[in-house]
């Protein structure tokens, strides 16, 4: 596999950097936290200049006509800025979820939104009680004329207060864990009989719990066939976890240089605590660890936009699986070598740990994903 960028990913990802290094500051996105909206307006409308917001989106639509590899650059540079906009909400989920599915209605009407920077979405699939099946669904769409009446639950949107438009899953068809039977539908923020409850995650991110009450929405708000969106709601998944693993990458890569930093400058004995080999070889397994993620993230990002369900699947998940063991070696031992100083608020390595442990629960952590792989390699001994 050729791990080179071509010469315009280099140049977008370099120009990328240099933007967050500049403009993106760790006070700036400490106040972007702590103002509760979940993300600065300006720095989403400069992503929107660069092209970010609309990069895998077609060509006919305002897009760039990009794929998951675009989107591993632009999440692993957005890991080491930590950067808390919601690319992965509006962007890979829900303008992946309506580039692939919806009608031409709906992409014309949407995409361009996004790609300028004026629409925000999110998608709420995941349930209580449901952690990482995605097949179990047990909000309802009921038939009501042309349209259709939602009703139901919905946990760990990510940001999902932040958003203009949702997208909801809901059976029309079949029992709560049957694989068909469950659609998707665009849901407007502002509709009667939706309640979103917003609030901060542990790593400063934001997610929601919804709850739809006779939510009736029109024949228009269907995306893609009624009754076989479960196909479409793991593609989608596979491509936020690559994005994810991409990003964890990024995180780690940071961690890592603050790290090193730590060490030429703390002292003990006199001397900088880098010196003493001890600590060198322990920063040494920490870069080994961000390399295998990489080459797995990479891997990952490969595969994402494939239509090949098994082969996609195999490949996120041993990516997932990766990504999230390494992650916790280099997070903690980061924090070991910045000693207490690690945890603290004030210290950006501390951040950087906390959403590596969240990546890690996002979408199934590595022990969940390491049982999808050593069931697939079962299956195919058998």
């Amino acid at each position: 596999m050729n791990f080179n960028l071509i010469e315009e990913q280099q140049m977008l990802q370099d120009s990328l950097r240099r933007f967050l290094t500049n403009e993106y500051t760790f006070e700036k996105r400490g106040r972007t936290i702590e103002s509760g909206k979940g993300l600065d307006p300006a720095a989403w409308q400069a992503f929107a200049e660069m092209g970010l917001l609309g990069f895998t989106f077609p060509e006919e639509h305002d897009g760039l006509g990009g794929d998951a590899v675009d989107t591993m650059l632009v999440m692993e540079t957005f890991g080491r800025a930590l950067v808390v906009e919601p690319y992965l909400a509006t962007v890979v989920l829900g303008g992946g979820l309506i580039r692939d599915a919806g009608t031409e209605a709906q992409k014309a009407t949407i995409l361009p939104k996004i790609t300028a920077g004026e629409h925000f979405m999110a998608f709420a699939h995941s349930e209580p009680g449901a952690r990482y099946n995605l097949s179990l669904v047990t909000t309802s769409a009921d038939k009501d004329g042309e349209g259709f009446v939602l009703n139901g639950k919905k946990t760990a949107v990510l940001n999902g207060a932040q958003a203009n438009q949702l997208i909801v899953s809901a059976r029309t068809d079949g029992k709560t864990s049957d694989e068909r039977g469950i659609s998707l539908f665009l849901v407007d923020a502002e509709i009667a009989g939706l309640k979103i409850d917003d609030f901060a995650t542990h790593d400063g991110q934001r997610t929601a719990e919804l709850t739809l009450d006779n939510v009736r929405v029109g024949a228009d708000a269907l995306i893609g066939e009624a009754g076989a969106a479960l196909p479409l709601i793991e593609k989608a998944t596979d491509l936020a976890i690559a994005a994810l693993c991409a990003e964890a990458v990024g995180a780690m890569e940071a961690l890592n240089a603050a790290t090193l930093e730590y060490l030429k400058t703390r002292k003990q004995f006199g001397v900088p605590i880098g010196k003493f080999q001890v600590l060198q070889h322990r920063m040494a397994d920490m870069f080994m660890a961000t390399e295998e993620a990489k080459s797995m993230a990479i891997l990952a990002a490969s595969e994402a936009d494939s239509d090949d369900r098994e082969s996609r699947r195999r490949a996120v998940s041993m990516a997932k699986t990766m990504v999230g063991q390494c992650a916790r070696k280099v997070g903690q031992s980061a924090v070991q070598l910045h000693g207490g100083m690690g945890v603290t608020e004030e210290m950006f390595a501390a951040h950087l740990f906390k959403r590596l442990t969240m990546i890690n629960l996002q979408f199934g952590d590595a022990s969940y994903h390491l049982g999808l792989v050593s069931d697939q390699l079962l299956e195919g001994a058998a």
